[in-house]
């Protein structure tokens, strides 16, 4: 007999949305995650001595708003604030983009007019397609399924379900659809302006958690991605969360508790107990065990598969493929206590520019020169920066009068090059990122009074985060959609019976969205109640 009705393999954002979902539905449900604080990489820890920070994960505004009303965060504390000016990027030369509410056009217009003309009508475009993108993130994809039966139907109304969406696109839209789903976001862009800081500002959301060059074909669905966020009810926005990150989280371990979920943390899993085809339980790092009527895992699909399954135990061919499953998305992640804010060049002074994604990178050509030094170099010796503050914000994060900030750097390689280990460079790397930052504002460097620093490798070890991925798999064409972790098992359903994946290497993909574990959750209690019918 099982001890519980679904066992949840991590206790990060996914984790814990599809434990409070199979919860409020009656089911028994256990957490179980070997960091001793809930939230995975949406944590909030105090890095240097009274102050705090968003360790990770560090910005919000693709948490489903479904999510936030089922799970009643906001009744369980989550408070999110807006930024007052949603990106700022300053350029060498002294110009700068400030983008926002009553912002964008008349400070595009001021680099090019022309750019001015067509920057609405591009976002009016993207919005179109990101509103089908919201109407896929809550739904599973369909899945792949060999022979015919009852799955075999079930998927082939998915399917068609999938196809009305789409078809409700008009024609042209349908064909920008296409592009962003194969292009490259810098022909793009090139395609639509004249203007470098118009489009690195787009550019950048192309890279960031991706390892590529703003040219590479695929990198336009990484710009989209990022695009059909919101918060409090307010379409492509940014914000913070008060408290930081881990106030949400903490507020959906709330939601799931209240319902009688468990959740026991620093607590790894060693292995999941496999029984002939059936996945039915785990064996703890301990040595404990723990036997459930499903398994559910928000951790990295190749983490699970290589790490935490015996491979005798998988079908040789999903073996195989799983441990091509591509990751690292090249991030180098800083967070620094600061004596006083930082004055830019471009923008002296204090301001609501302060309060907005700082996005270092002025033109496309500079993120396609910091991804090829960082192939051959290791990390870019002109890297990708976006730098928030969330002190401007949120007064509880810092002593007062203090500061502290987020340092989202690109690109960086998950290995580096000729067996080096980043325990032997992440230090140097650090000051390169602060002497970057300087040489935009400065005075920069001589404000930074404590800082912390994680490399690709620490944000392996410390969070599971496989070569540093924010994603838990690159966000590329083949490993997206129905084959996200892989064709037959994008429904959320692994290959073990009993076993399903509930973290962002399932659809819709990564970002603190909720909506995989919202997802899964779904699809296990539609096999929990057959089971038992």
């Amino acid at each position: 007999m099982s001890d519980y009705d679904a066992l949840i393999i991590g206790a990060g954002h996914n984790g814990l949305v599809c434990a409070a979902y199979l919860a409020m539905n009656g089911l028994r449900v256990k957490v179980v995650d070997r960091r001793r604080v809930v939230g995975g990489a949406a944590v909030t820890e105090e890095f240097h001595p009274g102050f705090r920070n968003s360790v990770a994960s560090y910005t919000v505004s693709l948490l489903n708003p479904k999510v936030i009303a089922d799970l009643r965060l906001h009744d369980h504390g989550l408070r999110i604030v807006e930024r007052r000016a949603q990106n700022f990027l300053p350029a060498p030369d002294g110009r700068y983009l400030l983008t926002g509410e009553g912002r964008t056009h008349a400070s595009v217009a001021r680099l090019s007019e022309r750019d001015a003309a067509r920057i609405d009508g591009f976002n009016r475009e993207l919005e179109t397609i990101a509103d089908v993108l919201r109407a896929f993130v809550l739904r599973a994809p369909p899945d792949v399924v060999e022979g015919i039966g009852a799955a075999a139907l079930r998927e082939t109304f998915n399917a068609l379900g999938s196809a009305n969406i789409l078809r409700r696109l008009p024609l042209e839209s349908q064909r920008l659809l296409l592009d962003l789903f194969t292009r490259s976001a810098g022909d793009m862009l090139d395609d639509r302006f004249e203007t470098d800081l118009v489009k690195a500002l787009y550019g950048f959301d192309a890279i960031v958690g991706n390892y590529a060059s703003p040219y590479a074909a695929g990198s336009a669905y990484v710009m989209l991605h990022h695009a059909f966020g919101e918060v409090n009810g307010r379409k492509g926005l940014w914000g913070h969360a008060l408290g930081g990150m881990g106030a949400i989280t903490q507020a959906m371990a709330a939601a799931g508790r209240a319902h009688g979920a468990e959740i026991e943390t620093g607590t790894g899993v060693r292995e999941v107990i496999v029984e002939g085809d059936r996945a039915a339980g785990v064996i703890l790092d301990n040595g404990a065990t723990i036997r459930a009527a499903a398994i559910a895992s928000s951790v990295n699909p190749k983490l699970l598969y290589t790490r935490l399954i015996p491979p005798d135990a998988l079908p040789a061919p999903f073996l195989e493929r799983i441990r091509t499953w591509r990751n690292g998305s090249g991030t180098f992640r800083m967070n620094v206590a600061l004596s006083e804010l930082p004055s830019f060049t471009a923008l002296p002074g204090a301001g609501d520019h302060l309060t907005a994604g700082i996005i270092l990178a002025p033109s496309l050509g500079y993120m396609d020169r910091a991804w090829l030094d960082a192939r051959h170099h290791g990390w870019s010796r002109e890297p990708v920066i976006e730098v928030l503050i969330p002190s401007t914000l949120d007064a509880s994060l810092t002593p007062p009068g203090r500061h502290v900030a987020s340092l989202f750097c690109q690109h960086v390689a998950p290995e580096l090059p000729d067996g080096r280990s980043w325990d032997d460079h992440r230090d140097a790397v650090a000051d390169l990122m602060i002497a970057t930052v300087d040489r935009y504002a400065p005075g920069f460097a001589t404000s930074v009074i404590g800082r912390q620093a994680l490399s690709p490798l620490d944000l392996e070890r410390d969070f599971g985060l496989l070569g540093g991925d924010i994603f838990h798999g690159a966000l590329s064409l083949n490993q997206l959609f129905s084959a996200r972790p892989m064709l037959g098992h994008g429904g959320y359903r692994g290959p073990l019976k009993g076993l399903y994946h509930c973290g962002s290497g399932a659809h819709p993909g990564g970002g603190v969205t909720g909506a995989p574990g919202h997802n899964a959750a779904a699809v296990i209690l539609r096999d929990h109640r057959s089971f038992f019918a």
